[in-house]
């Protein structure tokens, strides 16, 4: 073990809250942005084919740029990555609240996802080098997620609030107060350690194809969505991807200076927590999209309403991040975490293929959503631990940034693919049903939730298939004081030197989901 004693930042507490505000305002901003869209179309003169790039031009963006944002960090410093990430995301706000037309409500959604790439990696690996001992960390982050994971709930709340009895403009311009005290915040009060930064170059060639591959893989499946999976643009973008993705590693494996060192995602506890989040993001993205129509469609909530609704599960992935996760963190394994979390989760996707149009929420819906939420955040929080174990202090912003990737693109692949499935279901049951059908609006009805419970059946089956990977490809200790990369099971060479630096204790990091579609 190192003998050096890693520097404690006294104002380390409130630094906490200023980038625990910054993500608050990330995830608000998303689930804000959903329940304003049908306003914001209509006003705007949006057409039905368009719409949906309100949500992907984000996507894009941030997904494609994760890992050059992260890598940014590393370089630029996390600090002035986290102010600049801020700023830009204020203004790209102001000028989506301030849209006259598609173009420019599009164009601000797209510059939100350039600076929301630039701000998610550099905010939390910022807390990686603040909290530097085991207890305090885990602490920090449970507080942090908390915190973060109640921004899909307030956003929800206030998204209906503010476009049911203000304007959907607002739901934009909520974000402007929020960068300005976080950015001001973060100039008063947050220190980053200099032995941290990464003095290399910027992979040029690994950020051009990265983006790139990125990109063509989330287009890919947007459009897999609306014009089907073996149309000529989406094979062809597929295609693209793979060549792309694979020119990529070629490239990070024979330059000096990688944008994505590969030792970051090839260590076997690493990419058992990529794979796995990456799956249980799948499966609950889904699960959002259809819950919100669901509950607006069929059950004829108010946006409001609907909100509330989801009250219980983010109440319970609070609970189960900071009072299951974050205590047992440090006594116990990861994968006897995870695992279980990833299965109580699916249990709660189980309870949900029961519904039908007269369900009750509260004898179904509720415990299914607590299990959810309990699950979920149980497992998140080793997960988020996990993901930066071991690596070096100079590589936090990028394997910060890996785990966002497999969540963005987790995302978009499981809107894409549960809603392909969720169509296929919810026409073919039309067509099956129609001769008998009492009337139309009936059938359409019965269709929908036919097609729901088809595409959350599988839900489950990827929840169930996460579980089974983090359980067999994650084998390191429980990460509870001294050294977290010491027991990390696999020791490849490449990480020889990330082992020692993890010792200090300087850059095991906890990270929270970023729900942003």
């Amino acid at each position: 073990m190192s003998e050096t004693v890693p520097h404690v930042d006294p104002r380390r507490w409130k630094a906490l809250i200023f980038i625990a505000l910054a993500q608050l305002m990330v995830v608000l901003d998303a689930t804000i942005v959903n329940i304003a869209l049908p306003s914001a179309q209509k006003a705007l003169g949006i057409t039905d084919a368009n719409r949906q790039w309100v949500i992907t031009a984000y996507a894009l963006a941030f997904g494609g740029l994760l890992l050059f944002g992260g890598r940014v960090a590393d370089l630029w410093g996390r600090k002035r990555t986290f102010i600049i990430g801020l700023i830009g995301f204020a203004a790209a706000s102001a000028l989506g609240g301030a849209a006259v037309n598609q173009g420019m409500l599009l164009g601000a959604r797209a510059l939100q996802g350039v600076f929301g790439a630039l701000l998610a990696p550099a905010a939390l690996s910022l807390l990686a080098v603040t909290f530097t001992e085991a207890r305090e960390r885990a602490k920090a982050f449970g507080i942090f997620g908390a915190i973060a994971g109640g921004g899909g709930a307030v956003g929800l709340i206030l998204g209906g609030l503010l476009t049911e009895y203000m304007n959907w403009r607002w739901t934009f311009f909520v974000n402007i107060p929020f960068a300005v005290v976080a950015a001001t915040g973060a100039v008063l009060v947050i220190r980053e350690p200099a032995e941290g930064r990464n003095s290399s170059r910027l992979d040029v060639p690994g950020v051009i194809l990265a983006t790139l591959g990125l990109v063509s893989l989330v287009y890919g499946f947007t459009r897999a969505e609306s014009d089907g999976w073996l149309a000529g643009p989406t094979l062809g973008l597929f295609a693209a991807a793979a060549a792309l993705l694979l020119a990529f590693v070629l490239v990070e494996s024979k330059v000096k200076a990688p944008l994505l060192p590969l030792r970051v995602v090839a260590e076997r506890n690493r990419g058992g927590v990529y794979a796995s989040l990456g799956l249980a993001i799948i499966g609950m993205f889904g699960l959002f999209l259809f819950l919100t129509y669901y509950l607006q469609i069929v059950k004829g909530y108010s946006p409001v309403t609907t909100g509330l609704a989801f009250l219980p599960m983010i109440a319970g992935m609070i609970t189960g991040s900071t009072q299951i996760g974050a205590r047992l963190m440090t006594r116990v394994r990861p994968r006897l975490l995870m695992a279980p979390g990833f299965v109580v989760a699916a249990t709660g996707m189980l309870v949900l293929t029961r519904i039908d149009l007269d369900t009750s929420y509260p004898a179904l819906i509720l415990p299914a959503f607590l299990l959810l939420g309990l699950g979920m955040g149980t497992a998140f929080m080793p997960a988020m631990s996990l993901a930066t174990h071991g690596v070096q202090p100079r590589d936090a912003g990028v394997a910060s940034a890996m785990v966002n990737t497999s969540q963005q693109v987790g995302g978009a692949i499981g809107t894409a693919l549960l809603n392909t499935i969720a169509a296929s279901a919810t026409t073919a049951y039309a067509t099956a049903h129609a001769a008998g059908a009492p009337s139309r609006q009936l059938l359409k009805l019965q269709s929908m939730v036919h097609g729901y419970t088809a595409a959350i059946w599988w839900a489950v089956g990827i929840l169930v298939l996460a579980a089974a990977i983090a359980f067999v490809f994650i084998n390191t200790g429980h990460q509870g004081g001294g050294s977290p990369a010491a027991s990390s099971g696999d020791g490849a060479g490449a990480d020889a030197g990330a082992d020692a630096d993890a010792a200090t204790g300087g850059d095991s990091e906890v990270q929270v989901p970023v729900m942003v579609h």
